[in-house]
């Protein structure tokens, strides 16, 4: 293969303009006193050359890049950032990523800044919204103390919600999914959370054990990793369908354990809702293809995408915000895996 060429620095079109450096910056940026014809003769050579200014190093000294990153957490601990059956993670960033471009703003999508391994990209950004930040984020301390500006969708559980962030009210969710099964006849309720140390994860327990405590029934919580995906739904379903004393519903957090367990559910000829009632508490493209498809929450990942690039960049304006901001309301779908009210 041949060698790539060499690329075009600001020292090659000083030099082929006869100019200096300096010139040659304040031609392309419009600084200066340059004269027109300096001007021109400046920037047709750049084009001749095929000169591409560093944007990072002129967005560094204008204090404005252009470029606002995403980190979604979740992904951090799955093993593919598009899982199968998942479409959460595409809805949230095709949003934010359009809600920044109308800002004019480009998305950048990065893993942990944080780790060693990260690229020196990972925080070239004018901000920052972090998805599901996890208890004690080192991430958010990291942004904090570099006081670069950013939003969390979600708040991390260690540091209260007096921060820059997009909540969303679990408790209620998770109310009004257990009140929907027990509308539907369901006596005894299993949650199956994830194990990430989120709000998501968190929030879900507290609701479920204020609700059970109130309802009389013992609980019944089972802890399962997002990565485990279905099959994770489908170990803790046998595991918790073959006890004498059975749930008659189950709240799976993800859409994929929601998924493995009602497919455990049928492979153990129980049905659906007749005998176990499933809810998601995370819409997904299994839930809504799954047979009989599975009532779930939908996250409104879209509307809070939308939600947390607006106040980004309100924060990099200037304008002043009462935190958290409310998310979205999360709409419950149902679906022929619950009964419903009678």
């Amino acid at each position: 293969m041949a060698p790539l060429p060499a690329k075009v620095t600001i020292k090659d079109v000083a030099e082929r303009a006869g100019v200096s450096r300096t010139t040659v910056s304040h031609a392309l940026n419009g600084k200066g006193n340059l004269s027109a014809t300096t001007i021109e003769r400046v920037r047709a050579v750049a084009t001749e050359l095929g000169y591409q200014p560093n944007v990072v190093a002129r967005g560094l000294r204008q204090a404005r890049l252009g470029v606002l990153s995403l980190v979604i957490r979740p992904l951090d601990t799955l093993d593919t950032a598009n899982p199968e059956g998942v479409d959460y993670f595409l809805r949230f960033t095709g949003a934010a990523a359009l809600t920044a471009l109308d800002h004019g703003y480009g998305l950048l999508l990065v893993s942990d800044p944080t780790r060693p391994d990260a690229p020196s990209s990972a925080l070239a950004a004018d901000g920052v919204i972090v998805d599901a930040p996890v208890e004690d984020d080192p991430l958010v301390e990291l942004l904090s103390r570099r006081r670069i500006p950013y939003v969390l969708v979600g708040v991390d559980p260690a540091i209260g919600p007096d921060v820059p962030a997009v909540a969303h009210d679990g408790l209620r969710d998770t109310a009004r999914i257990l009140d929907h099964l027990r509308a539907g006849g369901a006596r005894r309720i299993a949650l199956v959370t994830g194990t990430d140390r989120n709000d998501w994860n968190r929030l879900g327990v507290a609701g479920y054990e204020a609700w059970v405590a109130q309802a009389g029934q013992d609980p019944v919580i089972r802890s399962v990793a997002e990565t485990a995906g279905v099959d994770g739904g489908r170990g803790v379903a046998r595991e918790l369908l073959a006890s004498p004393d059975r749930p008659d519903a189950a709240y799976c957090l993800t859409g994929r354990h929601a998924a493995g367990f009602a497919a455990a559910a049928l492979e153990l000829g129980l049905r659906i809702p007749e005998d176990l009632q499933v809810v998601a508490g995370s819409d997904a493209v299994v839930t809504r293809t799954f047979d009989p498809p599975i009532t779930a929450l939908d996250l409104s990942p879209e509307a809070n995408a939308r939600c947390a690039v607006n106040a980004l960049v309100g924060q990099l304006e200037g304008r002043a915000a009462r935190w958290p901001l409310p998310g979205a309301e999360n709409p419950l779908i149902v679906r022929g895996s619950t009964r419903g009210p009678g």
